[in-house]
């Protein structure tokens, strides 16, 4: 896996949005994470799809674990935090005993620990609250000791009761013991509705079905708008087809149709899209295709 530095910067009105790189990588086998995907379909985007979001050696998608900083005039916000170091992840190699170099990237991209004001978690999942700790003589801590985490409330009741059942534990190995009560035990989480207001520029927009309580992360600013994805959308092969529903939705059927109606909504508008596992270029505006047919794809020509 190849470590990533710190990435792209967006400017939406007054609040500036930056990505920083846990680690990107071909990763998944594209048969296995889209069931209904298909060699015939994946081979006529060939053109579209490699280099960049699809290794041409392997045939893995790539994808890209970031976190994103978001500065508004008076808060310093971050949005997901990756897989985390040091976390027991057996089943779960990719996210297994890490010793990646996150903190220096944050700290490269002006980011001070002290200083970051609010940790929206747009779902529970492993790979999106691993930094939200960190191991400091043996005991899980806040890596953000100064931020309130802000976690939906559908999303926490739903891992808090499912803690302790085998298919959630298999899925999310150990996240709520390490790196998400911590931070409770601390006094720092505020559970949240789905559509809650973080402050002026910055709120959370319900989209259901990878998880029972997924959000998006809306920014709006000066007239000008952007849409942090979480894993509503994973990669940019589920904008051409929409149907392709990720192995890991919890509601096949809900992610699907969540999928639909963000494009009815943002297609074709000056709204800037942003994957939260997209590769490198990570964001893009939402189009609908010339041919007449009611599907879409991602202009990433910024």
């Amino acid at each position: 896996m190849q470590n990533g530095r710190n990435g792209q910067n967006w400017q939406i009105g007054e609040v500036e949005i930056q990505r920083v790189v846990e680690f990107e990588a071909p990763l998944l086998d594209p048969f296995a994470i889209y069931p209904d995907a298909d060699a015939e379909t994946l081979a006529r985007h060939k053109s579209w799809l490699e280099p960049r979001l699809q290794d041409s050696e392997t045939g893995l998608l790539i994808l890209a674990f970031h976190t994103f900083v978001i500065r508004t005039p008076r808060h310093v916000i971050l949005v997901d935090t990756c897989g985390g170091n040091d976390k027991q992840r057996p089943q779960k190699p990719r996210y297994h005993m890490n010793s990646w170099p996150y903190l220096e990237n944050l700290a490269a991209a002006g980011v001070q620990l002290d200083d970051v004001d609010f940790v929206l978690c747009t779902h529970l999942h492993v790979d999106h609250v691993g930094w939200n700790t960190m191991l400091v003589n043996g005991k899980w801590i806040p890596t953000f000791p100064n931020a309130r985490y802000l976690m939906g409330k559908k999303e926490y009741e739903y891992w808090d009761k499912a803690d302790s059942d085998k298919a959630a534990e298999d899925l999310n190995q150990g996240v709520m013991s390490d790196s998400v009560r911590p931070v409770f035990d601390a006094g720092l989480v505020d559970l949240v509705e789905m559509d809650h207001r973080v402050c002026d520029e910055v709120f959370l927009e319900p989209t259901t079905g990878h998880t029972p309580g997924h959000v998006s992360i809306h920014i709006r600013s000066e007239g000008q708008e952007a849409l942090i994805t979480g894993d509503s959308i994973h990669h940019p092969c589920q904008i051409e087809h929409l149907d392709w529903a990720s192995s890991a939705d919890f509601d096949q059927t809900a992610s699907t149709a969540t999928r639909a109606e963000l494009m009815e909504k943002y297609a074709n508008r000056d709204i800037l899209i942003i994957g939260t596992h997209f590769a490198t270029p990570t964001a893009g505006h939402l189009k609908t295709k010339a041919d007449g047919s009611k599907s879409y794809w991602l202009d990433t020509n910024l």
